[in-house]
């Protein structure tokens, strides 16, 4: 498949929105709320009717959960310039306890708005940003700790439920909604989708099992949850670096990555203008948004690890959050008594992240100050309701070294941090590996539930083999989906790139394609409700000969329909009863279609006569020759 050129411009990423977000025989349905102005966006898939004797048969429409924010509503225009619609902003000022700053709290925030050689690059339409009032917490678990269903909570349950409930009196609706008995290995997952209401959702934000990234100052957010009891979500990541790529491109990959289902993005930039690269993408951005603060901190120092200090860390934190970022990677667990333990690895340390803390310490021999800090750290999270991915920094690089004691010592540091969090209120989840072969995945799990109290686990794959450059979304996705199964809440995609570059837009298709395939066969094992409809719907599409159903149906049409076309390209052949694998002739469905039809067509005297003569044969030891 041809790769595209990325937008050279916010002009030309405009003007292509329409051909990138129309999604074949799809429209665009919201399910509303108690209020006014919570409407929860869901794609529903339109069917073709089967072909019968008796004339067609229709097939009822396939609802399906939507990631692609107004981007895919007809009826809202988008303009990059302006930013996406303030969905939260009433919500929020709702409920008192923040208020709007007269200006940017950050140094290095005050410095960007007044230099004029960037005032080019900037967003134009900003606003001042948003903060608690003194004493106050703002962030979702407070909320739900204190028994308060917010709005939030009410758009992730019903965003969950897809209302799925309507469906199950319904009775086009009745063998697809069949669904294999899952296995949810210990997880409290709701039996039915009438099961899925915002006081489950308050629940589990409550005990921490799962969390709503929802920074105040993104209020073009449309909610969602990470948590083990919920659907397995997938992270997409992008950013610029010093060696390529673009702002325009950087908005445009995000733009792509939600097109094909990405549920969170991680802005991994470590080139130049990263504060601009960032405000456009969170202007943009229907979904949360994560960073690695210590990231942009080392660029102020110049790259120089050593020279990274507490305040410009601090700096670095209040103006991300005041800017909207919703959950902050902390690699707090990197130890100074961990280090040493990494020596022997094949690896070493191969987060960036971890090795940057782990130098510092080495340099200072002092703890990590993401650690020393850990308090100060929450007190910036509540004041913006900024999640923590706390980070982990000692993940292994290569199976040779998963699960040994520096990347275990860390997770159980994570989970002391964990419960630190909590005493303040703020979200939390995990991250995980890495590379680890499948025979030791589940470890990895139970050592997170354990030492981590259920907090959401995020892990990156994991890769269960090392020989595959070009590959590793594949190596990854079958770590994925395993993991997913066991109880992770949300996946990092990895693309075809990993290891080798950054990932170009076909790249980011094809990661996150990959990982919605992990994510969906987790939900399938784990007995998500209504998790199979979308599969049985396709199957009978497929069992029908419904060539454009069974395009439509699949997470990427495109690549479908046009594999089937480059071998049967006549329009005749989408409606054939064979496809170029078997031809016309060895078709199995067809095959067996035809047995129904002669079966159906058999008179009741020589069905009876073939029923007597199998008894018969069975009460000979149905042998075959005697």
């Amino acid at each position: 498949m041809a790769r595209t050129a990325p937008a050279a411009s916010f002009e030309s990423l405009e003007s292509d929105l329409d051909q990138k977000f129309a999604y074949p025989a799809s429209s665009k349905t919201y399910i509303n709320g108690s209020r006014p102005d919570i409407r929860v966006p869901m794609r529903t898939i339109l069917q073709t009717s089967t072909r019968t004797e008796k004339g067609d048969m229709p097939n009822p429409p396939i609802p399906v959960y939507d990631t692609s924010g107004p981007y895919s509503d007809p009826d809202v225009h988008i303009d990059l310039k302006a930013g996406l619609p303030a969905l939260r902003a009433k919500w929020i000022d709702e409920r008192g306890d923040t208020e709007v700053l007269p200006g940017l709290s950050s140094e290095y925030g005050r410095d960007r708005a007044n230099d004029p050689a960037t005032a080019h690059l900037r967003f134009a339409q900003l606003t001042n940003p948003r903060r608690a009032k003194a004493g106050a917490n703002v962030s979702q678990m407070h909320y739900a700790r204190r028994g308060i269903i917010t709005p939030e909570m009410e758009y992730v349950a019903l965003r969950e439920s897809l209302n799925l409930q309507a469906l199950y009196d319904k009775p086009e609706y009745k063998a697809l909604l069949r669904q294999h008995p899952g296995n949810a290995l210990g997880a409290g997952l709701p039996l039915r989708p009438e099961d899925i209401t915002p006081e489950f959702v308050r629940q589990e934000i409550a005990s921490g099992r799962a969390i709503i990234p929802a920074n105040i100052n993104h209020t073009e957010l449309e909610p969602m949850a990470i948590g083990r009891n919920f659907r397995v979500k997938i992270n997409g990541n992008l950013g610029n670096s010093a060696v390529t790529s673009s702002l325009a491109e950087e908005v445009e990959k995000m733009v792509w990555s939600i097109r094909w289902g990405a549920d969170t993005i991680m802005d991994l930039s470590t080139g130049k203008h990263i504060h601009e690269t960032r405000e456009w993408i969170l202007r943009n951005s229907p979904v949360p948004i994560g960073t690695v603060p210590i990231y942009q901190a080392l660029d102020k120092t110049g790259g120089i690890a050593e020279d990274l200090t507490w305040e410009m860390f601090r700096d670095t934190l209040i103006e991300q959050a005041e800017q909207g970022v919703d959950y902050f990677t902390i690699h707090a667990g990197v130890l100074l008594r961990y280090v040493p333990l990494t020596a022997d690895r094949v690896t070493g340390i191969v987060s960036r992240g971890g090795s940057i803390m782990a130098k510092w310490c080495l340099a200072h021999h002092k703890e990590n100050f993401l650690y020393t800090h850990f308090d100060e750290i929450c007190e910036i999270m509540k004041a913006y309701d900024v999640s923590f991915s706390l980070g982990d920094g000692l993940r292994p690089g290569c199976i040779a070294d998963s699960n040994d004691d520096a990347q275990f010592g860390e997770l159980r540091t994570l989970g002391e941090l964990t419960a630190k969090a909590w005493k303040h209120d703020v979200q939390v989840m995990i991250e995980g590996p890495g590379h680890v072969p499948l025979q030791r995945i589940q470890a990895n799990m139970d050592e997170e539930l354990k030492h981590c109290y259920e907090a959401p686990f995020y892990t990156l794959g994991p890769l269960v083999t090392d020989i595959a450059p070009g590959y590793d979304h594949i190596t990854s996705g079958i770590g994925a989906a395993n993991i997913g199964w066991m109880g992770t809440a949300m996946l990092c995609y990895v693309t075809p790139k990993e290891h080798l570059g950054l990932p170009d837009k076909e790249d980011v298709r094809e990661g996150i394609i990959t990982y919605k395939i992990a994510a969906h066969a987790a939900d399938l094992a784990k007995g998500w409700p209504g998790a199979q409809l979308r599969d049985n719907a396709l199957s009978k599409a497929r069992f029908e000969f419904r060539w454009e159903d069974q395009f439509n149906l699949g997470l990427d049409p495109e690549r479908a329909r046009s594999y089937h076309d480059a071998t049967l390209p006549a329009e005749g052949a989408k409606i054939a009863h064979f496809c170029s694998m078997c031809g016309p002739k060895f078709c199995s469905m067809k095959i067996t279609q035809e047995v129904r039809d002669y079966a159906a067509s058999l008179p009741k005297e020589a069905q009876q006569g073939m029923e007597e003569k199998s008894i018969e044969f069975l009460k000979k030891g149905s042998k075959i020759y005697s």
